[in-house]
């Protein structure tokens, strides 16, 4: 076996972050390889690299049926995990009755406590993903998560049902935290936002279509099918994780490759090109600090995350209410309360289907025109503001339409513009901050999801008091403000992202 001294790929400007025309899309960023001596590296005969830009082992290279084979895995897996939120959510009521449990704050918590599981989770898991690799996280928390299932569909009491609710957040979170990851390992730039909107689809899908087989479920045979149904779900995908997932992330990969190496030539001296050399601890102290600095220090991470952790907030405060909404002054029964997330399902197909092609496009565009591409190319005032002004049509009209007993298809119609416009903004912010800190794309996700979770959790706590004191119609008519208050933020990033860059810019 040859072994090859590294060759530095073209890389953005340390500035402004322009790619060069000339360069490979998946070349874009270069892994940060700390303090060393890069000129070192391409001298000493003991450093081990890729064969060549074309290695078939660096997983850039490999065919696209092995990619997509990973990305269909991964957005099962995300599909799955969320649906444990708010499955069940349409079955409350009666958890309520059975539980002997009157509070309304406990019914929201019942559903929020996941999502707790889901804002706490990331700061483990990015880190994790970052020093030993994706692989082995998505197998074991997949276990892991099928044996909480299995303790919460055996639930004696309301505390119980909460803590394991707890659990199988902290562990599902897993997919919806890395997999974006692993997408950015073997993406190129200009084919991610396909990736990206296959796998979305998941983790936004996931809490809204539940609901709608969760309702009928929960009618015909009780809340506890629905965490059977979602074991037998989990347990399919263990074995199918194992044989059909591989490794992607490439200092792992060329970790390997290099103990391999030193089997075959009994040279102990050989080190991974892509090994900063400090010990695994060390890296896993600096990995568990790095969604945390990306949050605090950096604008554009922080803001962009606050963005879209309100649009998520949101998102969920909206499904607090619809068994109230439907159920009390519409009449909707159980299993057909069910049936009122569908609206919010078809608008995040919609806006999925609609801007995973429209940010690729932009990018190729950029690309064939020779033109600098930045990541700020996610950012086009044709995709963010459209998208932006959606959300708060959408809370305008399906708050009103509540409030004035109209018929129920205006406040579904409402829901569809509003749940099309978040798709829209999330789906541009994150494709932006992944082409922006492309090899840190785990602790990127992890940073956004602390925000989001969070907001996702707490917010429906405030908000039914909010309605209570607001009513239907005002209530939302304040959220909406605040979205509209935020539509200028991406054009901000839009006009100046590359000079916040260039400033901001801390020690990851």
């Amino acid at each position: 076996m040859e072994l090859k001294t590294t060759e530095k790929p073209s890389t953005p400007d340390a500035d402004a972050g322009t790619l060069r025309p000339d360069s490979k899309p998946e070349q874009d960023l270069e892994v940060d390889r700390g303090p060393r001596d890069a000129d070192a590296d391409r001298t000493d005969p003991n450093v081990v690299d890729w064969d060549g830009p074309n290695d078939p082992a660096n997983s850039k290279n490999w065919p696209d049926s092995q990619k997509w084979m990973n990305v269909t895995v991964l957005s099962v897996m995300s599909v799955v995990t969320p649906l444990g939120s708010s499955m069940f959510a349409p079955g409350i009521p009666g958890i309520m009755v059975e539980f002997q449990e009157r509070s309304s704050t406990v019914a929201t918590f019942l559903l929020s406590v996941y999502i707790l599981g889901f804002a706490f989770g990331p700061l483990i898991v990015a880190p994790l993903s970052e020093t030993f690799g994706r692989r082995q996280l998505y197998v074991y928390s997949n276990i892991l998560f099928v044996g909480f299932t299995i303790g919460a569909a055996l639930s004696t009491s309301i505390g119980m049902l909460m803590a394991f609710r707890l659990l199988m957040g902290l562990s599902g979170a897993v997919p919806v935290t890395i997999g974006s990851g692993s997408i950015a390992d073997i993406m190129p730039v200009e084919k991610r936002g396909r990736a990206m909107s296959v796998w979305a689809l998941g983790p936004l899908l996931g809490p809204c279509v539940g609901p709608i087989a969760g309702g009928y479920l929960i009618q015909g045979a009780g809340w506890r099918w629905v965490y059977w149904l979602i074991v037998i779900l989990g347990g399919i995908l263990i074995p199918i994780s194992l044989f059909c997932l591989r490794e992607t992330f490439a200092p792992v990969l060329l970790e390997a490759k290099t103990q391999r190496l030193r089997k075959e030539t009994g040279n102990t001296e050989l080190r991974s090109a892509l090994s900063d050399r400090a010990s695994t601890k060390e890296r896993f102290k600096l990995a568990v600090t790095r969604p945390l600095k990306l949050l605090l220090l950096t604008p554009i991470v922080a803001l962009m995350s606050l963005y879209v952790a309100l649009t998520y907030g949101i998102l969920y405060l909206l499904i607090a209410t619809f068994s109230f909404v439907y159920g009390q002054r519409y009449g909707f029964s159980e299993g057909d309360s069910g049936l009122t997330f569908l609206p919010a399902g078809l608008g995040m197909v919609i806006g999925v289907a609609a801007f995973g092609q429209l940010t690729d496009y932009m990018v190729r565009r950029h690309q064939a025109k020779g033109d600098p591409l930045t990541p700020e190319v996610r950012l086009a005032p044709v995709l963010t503001v459209p998208t932006g002004v959606a959300i708060p049509v959408g809370l305008f009209l399906y708050g009103w339409a509540a409030e004035y007993y109209v018929h129920w298809i205006v406040p579904m119609l409402g829901v569809l513009i509003m749940s099309m416009g978040m798709m829209g903004v999330m789906f541009c912010v994150q494709n932006y901050l992944l082409d922006t800190y492309p090899q840190y794309a785990a602790s990127v996700t992890a940073a956004m999801a602390v925000l989001r979770s969070l907001l996702g959790a707490l917010l429906p706590l405030a908000g039914l008091e909010m309605y209570d004191a607001l009513g239907l119609g005002w209530g939302d008519s304040l959220l909406a403000f605040v979205a509209l208050a935020l539509v200028p933020m991406p054009l901000v990033f839009f006009w100046f992202g590359p000079r916040i860059r260039g400033r901001f810019n801390p020690k990851l």
